[in-house]
């Protein structure tokens, strides 16, 4: 299946049609219409009016925030997956304006200090028989944490888009979340969730090189060396632009490896549902695998590339100083609130007797930017030296 079918598929038959009537627009609480703007539209502004999502500038991707201006964070990745997904959406013909609301809401459930700080904090919650998943905080996040409307707790995000918070990039059970029993757990995701991790892939890969060359810590030529994607496209572009300096050379091989990737997400997942003669969101929920998937050859490149960056970046020594330092301020804060509590904010506190005091001490922490959770630190040490 062909770039050039996928842009003229029939995809449309399976999207989420976003209608009033539809199960998937519906919210908890009733919110009057706005014939201006889709329902989906509606989620996208107010995940992005959000408190949590503003904090997304201010923690990890990859190196710490106050390492350079020019690295990622976690608010510009979303922005970049929200492009991905959008272009898959509408080359696909899905709901554009769900997969859009799903991509910006991805991530607002991550703590500080990216994936160490996620780990540190799982570590903890595991000693009190609990866990950290960044995907049912976000749950959490949109609908309790966030306080908007006078009326109720959360965004009143529709049906749709919380659903996807929990299912775009992984599956669960009945039988080990019944809590989550209303968000359909016996089928798969609608299309319109299912790119989004691919999204996340395709954006991560693609900046992950870039900010690992900015930081100095991965060279272009050993690169090219080891990520034969990457060292196709290079190529390419140094064929066509003899002379140019390889940091040049290089950000436009970046962009067309990332158009590679989105191109064949787009003809694989439309193959996928022509195999099976997918024809509606029912046939697309009741299929045994996810239907958004790369091509045996991209995914075999994809595997390629995040080998490389666990093995060259996201391991070595540099970044790993840093993963142990945020596993550390992590674990200190996590220890001295639950043997201190009452010096959590009075908000938390009034929480502990309905959530437990290490859901709200984890909580606390997973709200935090990486510049605010530095401060608590430095100011629990003071504290606790006097």
């Amino acid at each position: 299946m062909t770039l050039k079918s996928a842009k003229n598929s029939d995809l449309h038959l399976c999207a989420v049609s976003g209608d009033a009537n539809d199960a998937l627009t519906q919210r908890v609480y009733a919110a009057p219409e706005r014939p201006s703007r889709t329902a989906f539209q509606r989620d996208r502004e107010r995940i992005v009016q959000a408190r949590a999502f503003r904090r997304l500038a201010g923690k990890t991707q990859v190196f710490t925030s106050r390492a350079s201006d020019h690295f990622r964070s976690r608010l510009t990745h979303t922005i970049e997956v929200a492009q991905i997904a959008r272009s898959v959406a509408q080359q696909l013909g899905l709901n554009e304006d769900l997969a859009d609301a799903l991509a910006l809401v991805h991530d607002i459930g991550h703590p500080p200090f990216g994936h160490a700080g996620e780990r540190a904090l799982d570590d903890c919650l595991k000693r009190h028989g609990l866990c950290f998943d960044h995907n049912l905080h976000a749950l959490r996040i949109v609908e309790h944490f966030e306080l908007r409307y006078a009326a109720h707790r959360g965004l009143n995000l529709t049906l749709g888009v919380r659903e996807g918070i929990i299912k775009h990039s992984r599956d669960y059970s009945v039988a080990q979340y019944p809590e989550l029993a209303s968000y359909l757990l016996d089928q798969r995701p609608p299309l319109e969730a299912q790119i989004i991790d691919l999204a996340d892939e395709i954006a991560y890969l693609t900046a992950d090189l870039d900010d690992g060359v900015e930081s100095g810590l991965l060279e272009i030529d050993h690169i090219r060396e080891h990520v034969d994607l990457l060292a196709i496209c290079y190529a390419q572009v140094e064929r066509e632009h003899a002379g140019i300096e390889s940091k040049y050379l290089f950000y436009e091989a970046l962009q067309r490896m990332q158009n590679i990737l989105t191109d064949d997400l787009m003809a694989t997942t439309l193959a996928n549902a022509c195999a099976i003669g997918a024809a509606s969101l029912d046939q697309v929920r009741a299929h045994p695998k996810r239907l958004a998937s790369f091509s045996p050859l991209a995914e075999s490149q994809r595997q390629q590339e995040k080998r490389y960056l666990y093995e060259t970046l996201y391991t070595c020594n540099a970044l790993s100083r840093e993963h142990e330092k945020a596993e550390q301020v992590v674990t200190a804060l996590f220890d001295f609130w639950i043997a201190d509590p009452e010096e959590l904010p009075p908000g938390y506190v009034e929480q502990i007797e309905t959530e437990g005091l290490a859901r709200v001490v984890a909580d606390y922490i997973a709200g935090m930017t990486d510049s605010f959770i530095l401060l608590q630190y430095a100011q629990v040490k003071r504290a606790v030296r006097r």
